[in-house]
């Protein structure tokens, strides 16, 4: 009855380190009916009690709970939670949470004492970890009164974060033994972070060489710029492109705050207890104020999303551009000698009071510098930041007029400088500025900060026309036209001569990259990395073909 007979090479397997032959031997192992728990996890998702960050995930979690089978949870190792179960001299099963109830339960069993042998195997170190969230605070010991009251405290927990690749070992056994066991979700939000690469998106690894110490990092450019710049780069959904130029930039941002503490400490800008924001008098402390109200609410909302790159942008761009860029220069010629006291005394204390509170509002991105310098702005302080409270503050601290005056202020410096800059007028020439069609509100603004727009757009004089002479440059803000005369300062041919070189060149460099980025078989097969990199070079050159080209459009009109 012999059909045939086949020879069938067979891979033999062999241990690593015994170098014996492995061979298969079935085996009695425990089991957890996860079908049956994974469904009030599942919903527990479906119908929001624990969401996740970002939302996308959910889609593994629930392909992951969907399809699940019986869960082996019996380990053959030395160490871990050896498995609460006990066999008698005739292996009937006793499974108790401790050995003296598995004893009693053997007792009553057999009508007498016998002797019980542990099942030497451990729980899988999963299983283990999925009690984490209510274990960790005392459980199973719930009628001591410190346990009560820490789950009461503790659990749930707010927000777990963690990253995409324990969603189905971890994440999703948390869900089914909490819910299980504590009746409740575990936790009500799971943020996932990103993933840290290199510089050219290549996950990190020892055998490219291209990791990137953390400790080399931080004492190379400090904690707190290294954590900022992770913080800035988290944006959802994305890896993390690491590189040190960039932890380097937040280095900057960090010696920037630490400037801008020196300049309040020089002029002797301290909060008096008594100092009430919705009291202040000068524009540009009003404003300051506002815009500072006006961050904080943004930087609350990013983090209430999770979008820890928004909130670290918010911050950064408050302190940098608005605070240390804008507001500390309007001050200078408000603290100088001769200024009015009252003005003066007003500015010294917002400026100690904002700095205050920018090292408050930093503190979860920078901890170390922002205590450091908080101890030192605030010697008397009795707690650190991290203990302390985050701010509120009242609609009475907003002033939109001054918000709307000094938003004028910006644009006209900002449009000046644009306009030197553009035409390569040298930073130490002074120009004139001429206004046309000046309506009262224009008026009102160059009369109150007419010192200001000489001093930061580096202005000889302010006078109104209703001309324009030749070799003038104009942009417009407002309802005015800013004129600006610099025929005499430049050599307007050799100016114009130079722009259209510098388009001829950035013609022939995007009519390259097009057609490199236009080719599908360069996409297709060429490195992600490379590809990127050529669509930023082209959005780069881009740009510069737009200033360039308005600016030779404003040479040829002058």
């Amino acid at each position: 009855a012999l059909v045939e007979v086949e020879d069938i090479k067979n891979a033999v397997p062999y241990g690593d380190r015994s170098g014996v032959v492995i061979e298969p031997f079935l085996t009695d192992q425990w089991f957890v009916d996860t079908p049956t728990l994974a469904k009030p996890a599942i919903e527990a998702v479906e119908t929001g009690k624990t969401r996740f960050i970002p939302k996308t995930w959910e889609n593994m979690y629930f392909d992951w709970m969907r399809n699940q089978q019986p869960w082996c949870i019996s380990r053959q190792l030395w160490w871990g939670h050896q498995i609460p179960v006990w066999f008698g001299p005739d292996n009937h099963i006793f499974c108790e949470e401790t050995e003296e109830l598995a004893q009693a339960a053997a007792d009553n069993h057999y009508g007498e004492v016998v002797k019980l042998t542990r099942d030497e195997d451990v729980l899988d170190t999963w299983f283990s970890s999925a009690l984490w969230p209510f274990s960790t605070l005392g459980w199973p010991d719930v009628d001591q009164a410190d346990v009560k009251r820490a789950l009461e405290k503790y659990y749930p927990g707010d927000v777990l974060v963690t990253g995409f690749d324990i969603i189905t070992f971890w994440v999703s056994r948390m869900m089914m033994m909490s819910i299980h066991f504590m009746g409740e979700v575990p936790f009500k939000d799971v943020y996932i972070h990103a993933l840290v690469r290199d510089a050219k998106g290549q996950k990190m690894s020892k055998s490219k060489g291209n990791v990137m110490d953390p400790l080399d990092l931080i004492d190379k450019f400090g904690a707190d710029a290294l954590r900022f710049t992770l913080t800035a780069m988290a944006a959802q959904g994305r890896d993390i492109k690491l590189a040190e130029e960039r932890v380097d930039g937040y280095k900057k941002f960090a010696t920037k705050l630490w400037n801008a503490s020196r300049y309040c400490e020089m002029n002797d800008c301290k909060m008096p207890a008594s100092f009430d924001p919705a009291s202040l008098k000068a524009t540009p402390n009003k404003w300051i104020v506002s815009s500072l109200v006006e961050a904080t609410a943004n930087l609350e909302k990013a983090l209430g999303d999770y979008r820890f790159n928004e909130a670290a942008n918010t911050i950064y761009q408050f302190v940098w551009g608005t605070f240390c860029d804008w507001y500390l220069e309007f001050t200078k010629p408000l603290l100088q000698e001769g200024a009015d006291a009252a003005v003066a005394a007003e500015t010294r204390a917002t400026i100690g009071w904002v700095l205050g509170q920018i090292y408050i509002l930093l503190n979860p991105f920078m901890p170390f510098i922002t205590e450091e310098l908080s101890e030192s702005h605030f010697p008397n302080k009795a707690e650190l930041l991290m203990a302390g409270n985050w701010p509120e503050y009242t609609q009475s601290f907003i002033s939109a007029d001054s918000a709307e005056h000094m938003q004028w202020l910006i644009n006209v410096i900002t449009e000046i400088r644009s306009v030197r800059a553009d035409m390569n007028v040298p930073a130490s020439a002074k120009i004139n500025l001429m206004v046309k069609d000046a309506c009262p509100q224009t008026k009102a603004g160059i009369a109150e900060f007419g010192g200001l727009i000489q001093r930061m757009a580096r202005i000889e004089n302010i006078e109104y026309t209703d001309t324009a002479p030749k070799g003038s440059i104009q942009t417009v803000v407002g309802k005015a036209t800013l004129i600006l005369p610099i025929a005499d300062i430049i050599d307007l041919d050799a100016e114009r001569d130079r722009l259209k070189k510098q388009i001829t060149k950035l013609d022939i460099e995007i009519k390259q990259l097009s057609g490199r980025l236009g080719n599908k078989e360069f996409v297709a097969n060429a490195p992600e990395e490379v590809v990127q990199e050529q669509r930023v070079r082209l959005e780069e050159a881009l740009g510069a073909m737009h200033k360039f080209s308005s600016a030779l459009e404003q040479l040829e009109a002058a």
